[in-house]
């Protein structure tokens, strides 16, 4: 609606007019379903990335699983069985005789053993400090008949000789004593060389339990 104003200026009249404000630009709302769509996609990508951090930081420093590639550690564990291995044990606990262990392959593994692999899994046979030897089927920890409860196949076939296993070394063997490349070829692993202790097969589930 237009608007007139005279002003009166000696003979003269302006005539003014007062014209409409012009038109805001219309904004629509943004529809309900779109907004909490958009609010369940960002929630979900946030779970997932808490989920991701939390499985690394586990794997990490808590548990990891490894898959047995071969029959050293037979009849204990067999080829294809995947075991669960606790770092933390390590980390804030003790190693001890007849203790399974995975650890990072010495460098000699290549050589000795002709095997390629990163990790290795054994059992704890001599601490530090122990003198280690065998004769026939036994093994003698410093002077005296090693027990063995676990599972083991003999015979031993390569001897210990006379060892000494240095300070925070360790000497491993598998239970498959005829068929096992262990520390009888490539010496004592360090216990910075440790990545954890075997505690639970996972599978095949018809074998699933503690170790």
């Amino acid at each position: 609606m237009k608007c007139r104003t005279f002003l009166n200026r000696g003979a003269s009249t302006v005539e003014r007019m007062s014209l409409p404000p012009p038109p805001l630009d219309a904004v629509e709302p943004v529809p309900r379903k779109v907004q909490s769509r958009s609010r369940t996609i960002v929630e979900w990508l946030i779970v997932l990335a808490i989920a991701v951090l939390v499985s690394l930081l586990v794997r990490t420093y808590v548990f990891q699983t490894f898959s047995i590639p071969s029959g050293s550690m037979e009849p204990t564990l067999q080829v294809g069985d995947r075991i669960l291995v606790s770092k933390l044990s390590v980390e804030f606990g003790t190693i001890h005789r007849g203790d399974i262990l995975v650890f990072k392959a010495p460098p000699d593994v290549r050589s000795d053993c002709g095997d390629d692999v990163a990790d290795l899994v054994k059992r704890v046979i001599g601490l530090p400090g122990d003198h280690l030897t065998s004769k026939g089927n036994t093994i003698y920890v410093n002077g005296s008949p090693l027990k063995q409860p676990w599972t083991h196949n003999e015979p031993i076939f390569r001897h210990i000789g006379r060892v000494t296993v240095p300070a925070n070394h360790y000497f491993m063997m598998g239970d498959n004593e005829p068929n096992s490349c262990d520390s009888r070829y490539w010496g004592s692993i360090p216990r910075s060389s440790v990545i954890g202790k075997v505690f639970l097969r996972i599978w095949p589930l018809s074998r699933i339990g503690f170790l």
